[in-house]
């Protein structure tokens, strides 16, 4: 998730040129600031200022709102603003990703699913948790890598992805499971042509054999301790925890680490999180991607 470019900003403003456009205050900022913070954990430093201004100027025109103290209250109000506030949180919060992102972390992934299928008794299924979804694009990748897994080790598709995040209009298309070509650019041409189907105009539906192995559901990544999502084989977490402060980030880390099954592995964003530490995980000796496996817990006799 990310902040709207200016470029594509300029583009939505244009279109409402005639209404004259007010300037966030310092001190307007901060309250608008704390609010995203408090809600969502995504932390906005004050060099930010003008572009959060352009993301609320584009939404505020929408609802016919010219005063940003006059749509804070608004949006802040309790229960009539949580519709415009889910409005508001999906505006700020561009899903900003494609398939087959961050080729490196999918090797690994890839990896480790064959590695799971080569134990001669695996625990099946094999459960992954794709945190800060977005449209859909990224569980879709890892169930399709998955789903060739299984396939190229003559084994029964037995996984399952959990898919996560805030913006419920994201959920919603991830859900739908349609993109158009541009989208497919990165995709393996033998994946496009097995895992999509043509749906005419040049758009394509992920098919349903992979489509329904994927659950997605809305979770705040500041409320992660509250998921009932636990033991999962493989956490995926990208590009997502560079939008919050170090000390929350690394209470985020720590409650994902505490989700993973013995022997699981939770792979971040490369220089994402380096000062991290838990001692319930160790950092695999990858220097491609920044992944770490929980310990299992060793058993003691007693003599």
């Amino acid at each position: 998730m990310q902040l709207y470019s200016e470029r594509q900003i300029e583009g939505l403003i244009m279109e409402w040129e005639q209404v004259p456009r007010a300037t966030l205050s310092d001190a307007q900022f901060w309250r608008w600031q704390a609010l995203l913070e408090s809600r969502t954990g995504m932390y906005l430093p004050i060099e930010r200022k003008s572009l959060l201004q352009s993301n609320l100027s584009i939404r505020m025109r929408e609802a016919g709102c010219h005063d940003y103290d006059a749509y804070y209250n608004m949006v802040e109000a309790v229960p009539s603003g949580i519709v415009e506030w889910n409005i508001l949180v999906d505006r700020i919060m561009v899903q900003e990703t494609r398939f087959y992102r961050n080729p490196e972390s999918l090797q690994l992934m890839e990896r480790l699913i064959s590695e799971h299928l080569k134990q001669y008794e695996p625990r099946l299924p094999l459960n992954i948790w794709s945190v800060g979804c977005s449209t859909g694009e990224e569980p879709y990748t890892l169930a399709i890598i998955a789903h060739d897994q299984f396939n190229r080790h003559q084994r029964p598709p037995a996984y399952g992805v959990s898919a996560t995040d805030i913006s419920l209009p994201a959920l919603h298309k991830a859900r739908e499971g349609i993109y158009s070509k541009r989208k497919l650019a990165d995709v393996p041409s033998n994946w496009v042509s097995t895992y999509f189907e043509a749906q005419g105009g040049e758009l394509f539906r992920v098919v349903d054999d992979v489509r329904n192995r994927v659950c997605f559901s809305m979770t705040n990544m500041i409320e992660i301790e509250r998921s009932p999502l636990r033991n999962m084989d493989v956490i995926y977490c990208q590009n997502v925890l560079i939008y919050f402060r170090k000390e929350r980030m690394h209470q985020i880390l720590d409650a994902l680490a505490e989700r993973l099954a013995p022997g699981g592995v939770l792979i971040i964003g490369q220089g994402e999180a380096t000062s991290w530490r838990n001692s319930s995980v160790d950092r695999m000796p990858d220097n491609q991607t920044l992944a770490f496996r929980r310990r299992v817990a060793t058993q003691q006799t007693t003599h």
